[in-house]
């Protein structure tokens, strides 16, 4: 698996710099076996908030779904596809984007471990 990012930036309609991340991994034929095998596509990467209080009812529902529009997450299916993450300022891009590697490192450690089921593997010490 390679991760492959992306920087850009734009122009929003009010004239401020929107700063872009595309981010997408390039994955081997066995590791996509993998990740439809153990149904792996909908498992979350990286989300930058979680939601404290769900609510309940027609406001709760509102609330969840505001949320979910403005938050940004990544799960495995959008990594394999590609997806862009637009941030306000290139900390918040720059810090997104260590987020994102060290989630693909966790992953790919989950891809090894899926490869190595039902067989046996030697660890040097």
């Amino acid at each position: 698996m390679n991760l492959i990012l992306r920087r850009d930036q734009r122009k929003s309609l009010l004239g401020k710099m929107v700063f872009q991340l595309d981010v997408y991994a390039e994955i081997a034929p066995d590791e996509m076996e993998h990740i439809k095998r153990y149904r792996l596509a909908d498992t979350v990467l990286y989300t930058k908030n979680e939601l404290a209080d769900r609510g309940s009812g027609l406001f709760g529902l509102a609330s969840r779904l505001a949320f979910k529009a403005m938050n940004i997450s990544v799960s495995v299916g959008e990594l394999v596809q590609g997806k862009r993450i637009e941030c306000k300022d290139i900390l918040e891009m720059l810090a997104v984007e260590e987020q994102i590697k060290e989630a693909a490192v966790t992953f790919k450690q989950v891809l090894n471990a899926a490869a190595h089921f039902g067989g046996e593997e030697a660890i040097a010490l």
